[in-house]
């Protein structure tokens, strides 16, 4: 039985008041980190004493923080490749596909979704290590498509279970091929399902944290990698610096996915 907010009178006051608190009790541990980043003391020391850029100064003139960000750009950018055309295949398949255990196999895409982190982590670092892709961009980026194809597989297949085939089967009659019908029909119409697969595989890879630890290597570190061994050696608002980035850099990319999302509707 659906909620009638107006006829609850002070009780929707009380939601809504929960909402705030809820939101901020998740908003203002990040705002912290803000302000810590343009405090002048060389702790991690709230209310800041003063202000300054100099460890924004500091972040950009420290080559390894500008090498661990290039890495994790790069990964991010393969991944996301991979992990919407290896998903836009595997869509297709599960969606179109009239084979016995589809609705398995479709599990099976969602498994590494749904397990513990850790355990997909030290999975992929023993069966890596054997392969000799620990510490390598390669092995990067196959460890974080695995975490990022199944959102991009929801993703895409939810788009698609929307779309009425009908079109693209109209397409064929007038003498397109399946091919050109696929492409010229299908995809423009999927393409809000396609960018959010691209947007998810794309914050996946440049979040995540846990795999990347097991994955990395001395010389080759992403940039929340860098940031882990960086506090747990010395809480240097350096630190702070590169998380604000990090989230504003976040930030920015759901702000052009929610516009790109307004402007396809």
């Amino acid at each position: 039985m659906l909620l009638d907010f107006h006829r609850l009178g002070g009780l929707k006051w009380v939601l809504v008041g929960i909402g705030l608190f809820v939101a901020a009790f998740l908003l203002l541990p990040i705002l912290f980190t803000v302000a810590l980043s343009f405090g002048s003391s060389q702790w991690l020391v709230f209310p800041p004493p003063s202000w300054t850029l100099r460890w924004y100064e500091e972040l950009f003139a420290d080559s390894r923080w500008i090498d661990s960000t290039l890495t994790s750009l790069q990964c991010a950018v393969l991944v996301t490749i991979l992990s919407v055309s290896l998903g836009l295949l595997a869509s297709f398949g599960l969606v179109r596909g009239s084979f016995p255990g589809r609705e398995a196999i479709r599990a099976m895409f969602l498994m590494p979704m749904i397990m513990p982190v850790i355990v997909v982590a030290v999975a992929l670092y023993a069966f890596f290590l054997r392969l000799g892709l620990g510490g390598t961009l390669f092995g990067f980026v196959l460890a974080h498509t695995v975490i990022a194809l199944p959102l991009a597989i929801t993703s895409i297949c939810n788009a698609l279970e929307r779309f009425d085939k009908s079109i693209e089967d109209a397409a064929v009659l007038c003498g397109a091929n399946p091919w050109e019908a696929k492409l010229r029909i299908t995809l423009p119409a999927i393409r809000e399902g396609l960018f959010g697969a691209a947007v998810f595989a794309f914050l996946t890879s440049w979040d995540e944290v846990v795999i990347a630890i097991f994955m990395a290597s001395p010389t080759l570190q992403t940039l929340p990698v860098h940031i882990w061994g960086t506090l747990r050696q010395d809480l240097t608002p350096v630190v702070a610096a590169a998380s604000t980035l990090l989230l504003l850099f976040t930030l920015a990319l759901m702000l052009v996915a929610a516009w790109f999302r307004g402007r396809t509707k």
